[in-house]
């Protein structure tokens, strides 16, 4: 018998595909080396002083300005960036609400009990955070006013604000839908429809000059802070209702009839059976919501409350620094993507866990 030899196998990758990610590659490092050369190789770093971003000229007397990001401008208003004008003396306390908040977080994502008491454990911790930012006179803790709140804080309080009292808000908008009751399906459905159809920064103006013009003259004022937090709660429920609305709407039919055939009341069956499902679906609608929700806090900015991204942009008019527009709003991108980046990286690892469960 004639056996005609088998072909070999060529190993390797075909010369062609290599010289195209050669040049591939070197276009983007020529893209990108500009980048790097400011953001690095001709920037100043340190100290944290005006001068560090002047250099001497050969042959001249005079100083001029380095060519690359100077750094210094963004140490020096660090604080600022972070913390906003909360005094320094009790910066502690946002240190400690972080720990208390984190710790709440990392019950949630592990106690393997049932989901109401994580729910109420990872809620204790967010309100406990809330008191130890703000000050509370039963604690010891000097009250400090919300307009000296600011920066990254402030970023983390509206989003995580936001996101805790919005994310109930959602759910029972989400159940309240889907109801067979008419009045209740039409008032989530009017809630939804009108607060999705309307960008956030119309809510903010409304919440900051319609809402006053509204009270009675001699009510309480409220804060200007709570006003707008209260206008990113409304507006992040509406879209939790949505994300939740298709999560429900994932489960199979039949969970509700094998639940409904166990003999489960309504609340019951949506507790232990549909819910679970329906919001481990919505995982990664969900993150993408919060994400969201963390960018868009920097549109505060426009009545007057200024997070991370109002307070970089303001660094520039501190007389030292004036001109120095993009090196605090490069870091302030990096904290954005850092936050959003751990977020993302989270919701992956409590996918799994739950999945696992």
């Amino acid at each position: 018998m004639n056996h005609t030899p088998e072909k070999t196998p060529r190993s390797g990758l075909p010369i062609g595909k290599v010289l195209l990610s050669v040049v591939l590659g070197a276009a983007a490092l020529l893209g990108v080396w500009p980048i790097i050369r400011w953001l690095f190789v001709d920037a100043a770093f340190w100290p944290p002083e005006a001068t560090a971003c002047l250099r001497e000229v050969a042959g001249e007397d005079e100083l001029v300005s380095v060519a690359g990001a100077c750094w210094p401008a963004v140490w020096d208003t660090l604080p600022l960036l972070l913390v906003g004008r909360y005094p320094q003396e009790e910066v502690w306390r946002i240190g400690l609400a972080a720990l208390v908040f984190l710790a709440g977080v990392f019950v949630f994502a592990r106690w393997k009990g049932p989901m109401l008491g994580r729910a109420l454990a990872l809620a204790g911790s967010m309100l406990f955070s809330l008191l130890l930012f703000r000050g509370a006179e039963f604690l010891g803790l000097a009250v400090v006013p919300s307009t000296e709140w600011g920066g990254l804080a402030l970023t983390l309080v509206l989003s995580i604000g936001g996101i805790g009292a919005g994310f109930p808000l959602g759910l029972v908008m989400a159940l309240g839908r889907r109801s067979s009751l008419p009045v209740i399906r039409w008032v989530s459905t009017t809630y939804i429809e009108l607060i999705r159809g309307v960008p956030l920064i119309t809510l903010l103006f409304m919440a900051n000059y319609l809402f006053p013009l509204v009270l009675p003259p001699n009510s309480v004022s409220i804060d200007a802070l709570l006003r707008a937090q209260i206008a990113i709660i409304l507006f992040q429920g509406a879209y939790i209702a949505e994300v939740v609305r298709g999560g429900l709407q994932a489960v199979p039919s039949g969970q509700y009839e094998a639940a409904q055939a166990l003999g489960m009341s309504y609340a019951k069956m949506m507790r232990l059976v549909v819910l679970p499902q329906a919001l481990r679906i919505s995982v990664p609608a969900l993150v993408s919501t919060f994400i969201g929700l963390i960018k868009d806090t920097s549109l505060v900015a426009v009545i007057g409350i200024f997070d991370l991204l109002g307070t970089a942009r303001n660094v520039p008019s501190i007389p030292e620094w004036v001109g120095r527009d993009f090196e605090p709003l490069v870091f302030s991108a990096l904290i954005y993507f850092v936050i959003c980046y751990g977020l993302s990286r989270f919701s992956r690892a409590y996918e799994n866990v739950a999945i696992a469960r």
